[in-house]
């Protein structure tokens, strides 16, 4: 393993402990999906 890339991992690991990249927002439903819609019909 050369020096550069180690420096840059070592850079990486330290940016994800300061500012952690997983953004939930991305992850969570927002709402019911179609499959609910298909369930219940078009009752709006």
């Amino acid at each position: 393993m050369t020096l550069v890339n180690l420096m840059r991992r070592l850079f990486a690991a330290m940016r994800e402990m300061i500012a952690p990249s997983y953004k939930p927002e991305r992850h969570y439903m927002r709402g019911p999906g179609p499959a609910t819609s298909r369930r219940m019909g078009n009752r709006t």
